[in-house]
């Protein structure tokens, strides 16, 4: 595999047997099946040209994995509130692209518990999973609340963090599978800690707001032959050419024998990318 393309998420799915499986998208023809590429030698060469992912104009500069600095400024997409959903505020009147926040915003989202290396809260639309759960590491994953729309999910997810972590600890995460933790019994926790503040919810914005879920607890597996005990991560701005052995891919990381790289972090990053 020899090719040039730009660099972007990775598309995920599951397979049958609940392993994570990964495509690296190419400018033209077939995405890359990453998962086959694991073992094999790599090498990624930045050519020194960074694409907007939304727009594609030529930058200097990526914000926000890819943007240019108009559409970072503009876009909906790469307001606050993506990161504070709590903070929405289409309501308010002055949602950048109010279009883009009827189909993303006011939709169903979960509000889930993850294991990525600890238990952490989360907040998903229904339609990106499972492949949510697989860009944060996650080998765990159990839907908790449904709720009718981003605000509602944001406020939650402020509330929980109180007894739970938000976010991933992506060191923690790349270095090892995690041992199996009980959702269930922080899911109990939650809800009973919580119950009054999620009456308040529905007494505010309607009884249809929340529906509680008894879902199923879902577990995933990465292709990972061996997981790094140091992790040094890779920066194209810094050091234009990244190779190894590929040793796994986990979250939106490739795991060489010689450090890693969030492909994420890199959209639209104009590279050479080899594989033998």
């Amino acid at each position: 595999m020899d090719c040039q393309l730009h660099l972007s998420k990775m598309k995920t799915s599951l397979d049958d047997t609940h392993q994570a499986q990964y495509y690296l998208a190419r400018d033209q023809g077939d995405p890359i099946y990453m998962n086959d590429c694991i073992g094999k030698s790599i090498e990624i060469t930045f050519l020194n040209e960074i694409h907007c992912v939304a727009c594609g104009r030529k930058t200097n500069k990526s914000f926000n994995q890819g943007y240019c600095f108009v559409c970072f400024r503009t876009l909906a997409e790469c307001d606050s509130c993506i990161i504070k959903p709590e903070l929405c505020h289409y309501y308010e009147g002055t949602c950048r692209m109010p279009e883009w926040g009827q189909a993303h915003c006011l939709q169903p989202h979960f509000v889930y518990l993850a294991n990525t290396g600890g238990v952490k809260v989360g907040i998903t639309r229904l339609k990106n999973t499972p492949m949510r759960w697989i860009d944060q590491g996650a080998t765990q994953a159990l839907p908790i609340l449904k709720v009718n729309q981003r605000l509602i999910s944001g406020v939650i997810e402020v509330e929980f963090k109180k007894y739970v972590a938000d976010r991933t600890h992506w060191q923690t995460m790349l270095k090892k599978q995690p041992d199996e933790v009980d959702l269930f019994y922080y899911k109990g926790k939650l809800l009973h800690h919580e119950a009054d503040f999620l009456t308040q919810i529905q007494q505010k914005y309607g009884a249809e707001s929340i529906t509680f879920l008894e879902s199923q607890e879902l577990k995933i597996h990465y292709p990972v032959i061996e997981y790094p005990t140091k992790v040094k991560s890779f920066n194209l701005d810094k050091l234009p050419t990244v190779s190894g052995c590929l040793m796994g891919i986990k979250g939106q990381y490739l795991i060489l024998d010689t450090g890693v790289i969030n492909l994420r972090k890199f959209g639209g990053y104009f590279c050479r990318f080899q594989a033998k």
